[in-house]
């Protein structure tokens, strides 16, 4: 107990379920919505493709200057799907999305038509 309290462990959800060929979905294991999201680094100088990884939320490149150009600037781009030819270079990160719409139950009825005008229902308290 003390020492999970001394490191901060947190247990959560890694959504495993929710496989990198998916673009969203809830998560069987939590029920939250997951966006899987790609991203890829650039250098800023000419363009080459940098192993991107992804830690505490924040995307950098696995190496900290470019190996064609030796520039330290990069740029991150988010992929809307991803190419076999991307895979070795992207980071794929899962995201919760919040939906502030609350689920609103409802009950609907029908009645068939007849050609006697139906009765009402007598209430009582």
């Amino acid at each position: 107990m003390f020492i999970s309290s001394l490191f901060n462990f947190k247990k959560s959800c890694r959504h495993d379920k929710i496989t990198p060929d998916m673009e969203n979905g809830y998560c069987p294991d939590c029920g939250k919505f997951i966006q899987n999201n790609w991203y890829i680094t650039r250098c800023s100088c000419c363009g080459v493709k940098l192993k991107t990884y992804e830690r505490n939320g924040e995307i950098r490149p696995q190496n900290h200057y470019c190996t064609n150009c030796g520039s330290e600037e990069f740029v991150i781009e988010k992929l809307p799907k991803i190419n076999f030819i991307d895979i070795n270079f992207a980071v794929l990160v899962k995201t919760e999305i919040e939906s502030n719409e609350k689920v609103a139950f409802t009950t609907r009825c029908w009645q068939e038509k007849t050609p006697e005008q139906p009765k009402l229902l007598a209430q009582f308290p």
